[in-house]
């Protein structure tokens, strides 16, 4: 039952976008001077990176001699994670491993050649991972490709000359908590060989060492890649933060610890349904199951998707981070240069719908996405259709401006366009240029015009709010609730952060009434949030429904929404009285 209270609240929402360049350079994100930068220098830092869109990820250590594999047995999870895994003593790891990785068919330059094949701008390898053995030559510790290895070469350095030669921007992955080798590292609980030393011991012994070894041999490092953060003290903290000011105008991710935001967010595996609001981020994603290379992942993903996935990650202003996993023997695994051949070839065609865009001004597109440049006094805006439409007509929704020029970026051909109530619509040839992704350039002169697609009613005067047009506020560094899918419909799930709330934004036409109906599932006993409409509140209490699979329709209360236009509905965990729900839909039922 809906408690109601007035509580003066107004339909708009203020977001705190503009805030973003000055928060981040407050917070201990950038590394020496660049804490003092203005957010002008930032952008002018971070320009080559957000026009850069497409880079390679790579993870390759010496578990790829054996794929993954420990006594015939493979272990749960990513090859890299093996020793852990599989509670591999470190003497077990140095011989099955260690002694035997010898990739005598690793050439970095072809390696190089096929990740600029790909169209790929920026290129991030493991360096150390965290079996922490050393993929270069690591002058403070004597685990490490160079000393311990038949192969004895240098592979970092190898890449990074050839990443230079080739053009191509050069980064280090690096893993500054979690050390399975070191006595000091965190993470290996199973090896009772281990004379402990502490933490602090280790980042002076080995973890600052290295990342200054590595940012001072190497040539040019544009990106320093840290992961799993852990809490740390404030000395290890700051020693390993400052590190990264020996490379002027260096980018960091936002895994060094968990106050530091680094410049940019990352999300892994999966492509966020809305893009962070006032943030740079990036999705990285292995191009398989596995990061590292594992004998039994044969998931490749399809050329399909990638390529669209690529288009969906920039038509939201992020970047994409794409993981190969050489094996044994130095090389990728047939399946893997065939799929970065074709995303190749897609790009050779239409990389400038990629290379220096910015996110989609325009709303949900049912055909594909869209990517956007700013020319001069106008616009140029790159349709990425996905599902060519069979009627030959494509509707662009909310577009109002004026069209200059609209043609296939596959051959130039010129298509006509035309202006109806609902948006502009393109005239396409019966056949899709491309069967995965094909192009449509649009040239709008002047400022973009472009009116909001919210959700309307229905004839009834009822409005469904879905899961999947919900925007979700998460918390920084808090356990992200996300849109799941359960028997094909999208519902809010993994919601835990009691901070964490959602919200909607609609069109009213028809001032009044009307009942919110929930099709939601809470497992625990109850649930309390708040429901929060223009000027007025209701906190609710819902009872468990049996499981987080069992899905029941209840009433939250009936609201009054006052005038015509646009309104926002957002649900809030009341604090200390939430349990997880998962959330499918909210119906308005006007009354």
């Amino acid at each position: 039952m809906a408690v109601m209270r007035k509580a003066g609240v107004t339909c708009c929402v203020i977001f705190f976008a503009l805030l973003g360049p000055m928060l981040w350079a407050e917070q201990a994100g950038m590394a020496g001077s660049q804490s003092q930068e203005t957010a002008e220098q930032r952008s002018e830092r971070l320009q080559w990176w957000n026009a850069a869109r497409f880079g390679m990820f790579v993870h390759w250590g010496v578990y790829s001699v054996t794929g993954g594999e420990y006594k015939g047995k493979m272990p749960t999870n990513s090859a890299e994670w093996m020793m852990n895994k599989a509670r591999i003593p470190i003497a077990d790891y140095k011989t099955e491993n260690v002694d035997k990785f010898n990739p005598t068919e690793f050439d970095a330059k072809a390696f190089v050649e096929l990740a600029k094949e790909a169209g790929m701008k920026y290129l991030v390898i493991t360096a150390k991972h965290h079996d922490g053995f050393a993929m270069f030559h690591s002058k403070c510790s004597p685990y490490n490709v160079v000393d311990a290895t038949p192969f004895g070469r240098d592979i970092m350095k190898e890449l990074a000359d050839a990443c230079a030669e080739q053009g191509i921007r050069f980064g280090f992955y690096y893993s500054q908590c979690q050390d399975w080798h070191h006595p000091g590292g965190m993470g290996n609980s199973w090896d009772k060989t281990i004379e402990r030393v502490s933490f602090d011991e280790y980042v002076r012994e080995k973890a600052v060492p290295e990342a200054k070894q590595l940012l001072t041999d190497y040539g040019p490092i544009s990106i320093f890649w840290w992961d799993t953060p852990r809490e740390m003290s404030k000395e290890a903290f700051e020693s390993l933060h400052g590190v990264t000011a020996l490379q002027p105008g260096i980018i960091t991710n936002d895994r060094l610890g968990k106050n530091s935001p680094g410049d940019y967010k990352t999300f892994e595996r999966n492509i966020p349904r809305l893009a962070p609001a006032g943030q740079d981020w990036e999705v990285c994603m292995p191009i398989s199951g596995s990061w590292g290379y594992k004998k039994s992942d044969t998931n490749f993903k399809s050329a399909s998707t990638l390529i669209r996935n690529l288009a969906d990650i920039a038509s939201k202003g992020g970047n994409y981070l794409l993981n190969v996993s050489p094996t044994g023997e130095g090389t990728l695994l047939p399946e893997a240069v065939d799929r970065l051949k074709a995303i190749g070839r897609w790009m050779k065609t239409n990389s400038e719908s990629i290379y220096g865009t910015t996110a989609s001004p325009l709303g949900r597109l049912a055909w594909g996405r869209c990517t956007k440049k700013e020319v001069g006094d106008g616009t140029i805006l790159y349709l990425h259709v996905f599902d060519w439409p069979e009627d030959g007509e494509l509707l662009v929704p909310g577009l109002k401006s004026q069209i200059e020029q609209a043609y296939l970026m596959a051959d130039s051909t010129a298509l006509e366009t035309r202006r109806q109530d609902s948006g502009i619509v393109v005239a396409l040839p019966a056949r899709a240029p491309d069967s995965i992704n094909s192009v449509v350039v649009l040239k709008v002169r002047g400022a973009l015009d472009i009116e909001a697609g919210l959700a309307m009613p229905n004839e009834e005067g009822s409005l469904v709010l879905s899961a999947d047009v919900a925007y979700i506020h998460n918390n920084e560094g808090a356990d992200q609730a996300r849109v799941q899918h359960q028997e094909d419909t999208p519902n809010i799930g993994y919601w835990t952060d009691e901070n964490a709330w959602v919200e909607w934004s609609f069109q009213v036409d028809r001032p009044g009434q009307y009942e919110i109906i929930a099709e939601l599932a809470v497992e625990q006993d109850s649930s309390r949030f708040l429901v929060d409409l223009p000027d007025q509140q209701g906190l609710v209490e819902v009872a468990s429904t049996g499981g987080y699979g069992n899905y029941v329709h209840r009433s939250l209360g009936k609201f009054s929404i006052d005038k015509a236009g646009k309104c926002s509905l957002r649900i809030k965990p009341d604090k200390g009285h939430w349990q997880p729900i998962n959330l499918r839909k909210l119906v308005l039922k006007k009354q």
